[in-house]
């Protein structure tokens, strides 16, 4: 029988009612105690490493998610994080980053509704989550709904209702029925996970609006090391505001910017329209196509973490990490 970590961080699925709503409170343990058919698939030591809503999240808990992972990834089979909902596709990108190449599973789960309540997610959510982890499904995953979506491609589309994450860009890797897993695609993995322990916290997200000017943009350049726009459509940025001089200034003092969309599906292509082939052909701007904005997020921290080198930094962006970017355009 497989033996796999819980690593408690906290989350809705931990929640109790307080005076001022939720708030995580409940320990591993507890959580645990809910689910006594789990002796049946695997064995499971639990560890308390955080207790927060997952808002609270942050990079340095990123880096103490992956520490945690190092520390006893001898030890287990596999891991099993239970996470707040609203970042957690964040987290699921940054240990994808962060751990690479994993032969184990490294499994992220939650829940809509506190285990305590009466209509509540939280029981087959993570019943499934150590199903997978008691399983051969290598790298980082999120379980969630019956549903098992990669770390990079992973993104929050529903506020409420269970079916609360989607797969963009790429197809789920597998299904849960009836607590039956219905594998469809294996993530590469290596002999070995590969650690790393630097990140650089100073990126920033810029989603445009119609009619805005470089004002924003010139503030989160000046206090950031790399700045991620959100664009309209395939991408581009507009052509009054003084948006070209702004990044080409920035560019020049050693600082990334990424231009990606805010549409949920298909990615960018900045060569289609004018007010985006220049900054790609003349500029240089990195261009995130079928990313997520979340995984661009974390591969930027993860990347300027490791190197400040212009040429390094875009190899390594454009250089694929568990599968976080298929299409590089024509």
């Amino acid at each position: 029988m497989r033996s796999i970590l819980l690593i408690g961080t906290g989350g809705t699925i931990a929640s109790e009612v307080t005076d001022s709503g939720l708030a995580p409170e409940l320990t591993t343990e507890q959580l645990l105690a809910q689910l006594p058919a789990i002796s049946d698939i695997c064995r499971v030591d639990c560890l308390q490493l955080l207790n927060l809503d997952s808002t609270n999240m942050t990079p340095a808990h990123w880096l103490e998610i992956a520490g945690c992972i190092r520390d006893h990834y001898s030890r287990y089979d596999g891991f099993v994080i239970t996470h707040g909902t609203d970042t957690m596709a964040y987290t699921a990108a940054a240990l994808s980053y962060l751990v690479q190449g994993s032969p184990k599973p490294i499994v992220l789960t939650g829940a809509q509704k506190p285990i305590g309540f009466d209509s509540t997610d939280s029981k087959v959510n993570l019943m499934d989550a150590f199903r997978c982890a008691a399983a051969d499904l290598p790298g980082v995953s999120i379980v969630f709904n019956g549903k098992v979506i990669l770390g990079t491609r992973a993104r929050k589309t529903r506020s409420k209702s269970f079916q609360a994450f989607s797969s963009i860009n790429h197809p789920e890797l597998a299904v849960l029925r009836d607590g039956v897993l219905l594998r469809y695609i294996r993530q590469d993995c290596g002999p070995a996970p590969v650690f790393y322990d630097r990140l650089d916290p100073k990126v920033a997200l810029l989603k445009l609006v119609p009619g805005a000017g470089r004002e924003a943009a010139d503030f989160l350049l000046e206090r950031n090391d790399a700045l991620i726009i959100e664009g309209f459509g395939v991408g581009g940025l507009p052509e009054a505001g003084g948006f070209y001089d702004c990044v080409r200034h920035w560019m020049e003092a050693g600082k990334l910017v990424v231009l990606t969309t805010q549409v949920p599906s298909e990615g960018s292509d900045l060569g289609v329209y004018h007010v985006g082939y220049r900054l790609k052909n003349d500029l240089g701007v990195l261009e995130a196509y079928d990313m997520t904005t979340e995984a661009v997020v974390a591969k930027l921290m993860w990347i300027l973490g490791q190197t400040r080198d212009r040429a390094e930094a875009e190899r390594l962006f454009y250089t694929p990490v568990a599968r976080d970017i298929l299409w590089l355009g024509t």
